[in-house]
C-alpha cells in the first residue's frame, strides 16, 4: 500500500492531538518509575529497570547538557515555524541519551515546538518512519506548521553512533550487551555534540 501525502498528514494530525510536551513526558516517566513501571503495554522487570536507569540519565543530561556558542547562534537564527514530533518509549537507551539534547535545542528558539508521543500508541505514525524496516526509536519528525508537510526526520541515533552500530552489526551480526555498554560510554563522552550537529541540518 502506498501512503499518500494526505494520509500521512492525517496520521500526523491524529498523533499531534495526543502529543505532550517534553516536561509532561518527563513527569510521566518519573511517575511510572516510582511505581516500578515503564511506558507501553508490555510490563516486565527488565523494561522497568531500563526506564529507571534512563530516568536517571535524562535527569542528569537535563542539567548538564551544554551547547557551543556557534550552535546556539545557529539555532537562534532559525526563522522557520516547525514542530519536532518525537516517537519514544521510556525503556529506550538511545532516547534517554538524545531527548534532553533535542529539548535543549528546541528551547533556544520559539519557532521550534517540541512534542512527544509514545511509539506503541502511535503505530500508524511509526510505520511511516521505519529505520531499515524496524520500529527504531527515538524518531524525530520535523513538520512545517504552515503546510503540515514533513520537512525532515532524524533518528534513532546520531550519525556517529549509527556508524558504530552498523559497523559492529556487519562484523558480528548482532549487538551484544557488551557493545550496548560501549555505546553508552560513547554517548557519555560525546555529551550530545553529535546529536546537536545532526539537528542543525534540520534548521
Amino acid at each position: 500500500m502506498i501512503t499518500t501525502d494526505t494520509t500521512i498528514k492525517n496520521i500526523i494530525t491524529e498523533s499531534l492531538a495526543k502529543a505532550t510536551s517534553y516536561q509532561t513526558y518527563r513527569t510521566l516517566v518519573q511517575d511510572l518509575v516510582a511505581a516500578g513501571k515503564s511506558t507501553g503495554e508490555e510490563q516486565t522487570e527488565a523494561l522497568s529497570n531500563y526506564s529507571m536507569l534512563n530516568d536517571r540519565r535524562m535527569k542528569r543530561l537535563d542539567k548538564t547538557t551544554k551547547l557551543t556558542e556557534e550552535a546556539i547562534a545557529e539555532i537562534k537564527s532559525y526563522n522557520g515555524d516547525v514542530t519536532w514530533l518525537i516517537l519514544t518509549e521510556s525503556w529506550c537507551g538511545d532516547a534517554a541519551q538524545t531527548m534532553p539534547v533535542i529539548n535543549k535545542v528546541a528551547e533556544l528558539n520559539d519557532n521550534i515546538t517540541l512534542k512527544v508521543v509514545l511509539r506503541d500508541e502511535n503505530e500508524a505514525l511509526m510505520n511511516e518512519f521505519l529505520t531499515n524496516g524496524g520500529k527504531s526509536i527515538p524518531k524525530l519528525i520535523a513538520i512545517d506548521n504552515a503546510s503540515g508537510d514533513v520537512i525532515g526526520n532524524w533518528g534513532p541515533r546520531p550519525t556517529k553512533a549509527t556508524q558504530l552500530v552498523n559497523d559492529y552489526k556487519a562484523e558480528h551480526g548482532t549487538l551484544t550487551p557488551e557493545f550496548k555498554q560501549d555505546l553508552q560510554v560513547w554517548y557519555n563522552k560525546d555529551k550530545g555534540q553529535n546529536t546537536v550537529s545532526d539537528l542543525l541540518k534540520l534548521v
